[in-house]
């Protein structure tokens, strides 16, 4: 009898561990059917805009609240992923776990301003933040909702 219980506080124990290895943030999600963040690009051809479920590493967090992400591609760029209405963020300790994400991708032309900004946020001195001189085209996208595994 006391091996039955020990074995069901075993299993119980790993259960809860592994409720807790998935984390959700945003409107629920779940990770079925999500492409490669390198293969976005081939998916959206000329589109500018294209909605879609997409799994990758995080590269990076904005280290002062969580607000975006930045996610690898194949060739050694980033996606930048943002937050519909900055309703939800995640943790700022997950650079190299992988994400699961949904929403709109969109290519656009962000202002130097704004790279600035994402730059400050990324932790970045000051000195690297002044050589941002000129806009630059991004993939970036707005998530509806985010699995961390």
């Amino acid at each position: 009898m006391k091996k039955i219980v020990l074995l069901l506080i075993i299993l119980g124990s790993f259960s809860v561990v592994n409720a807790q290895s998935t984390n959700h943030f945003g409107k629920e999600i779940n990770d079925e059917m999500a492409i490669a963040a390198s293969s976005l690009p081939e998916k959206m051809k000329d589109k500018t805009e294209m909605d879609a479920k997409v799994s990758g590493t995080v590269e990076s967090v904005c280290q002062v609240k969580g607000c975006w992400m930045k996610v690898k591609m194949d060739n050694g760029e980033t996606m930048r992923v943002m937050f519909k209405d900055y309703a939800f963020f995640v943790p700022k300790d997950i650079a190299g776990k992988t994400v699961v994400f949904e929403g709109e991708a969109q290519k656009k032309m962000v202002p130097v301003e704004h790279l600035q900004h994402y730059a400050k946020d990324a932790g970045k001195s000051q000195e690297e933040i002044a050589k941002i001189t000129e806009p630059q085209e991004e993939l970036t996208f707005i998530a509806d909702g985010v699995i961390v595994k």
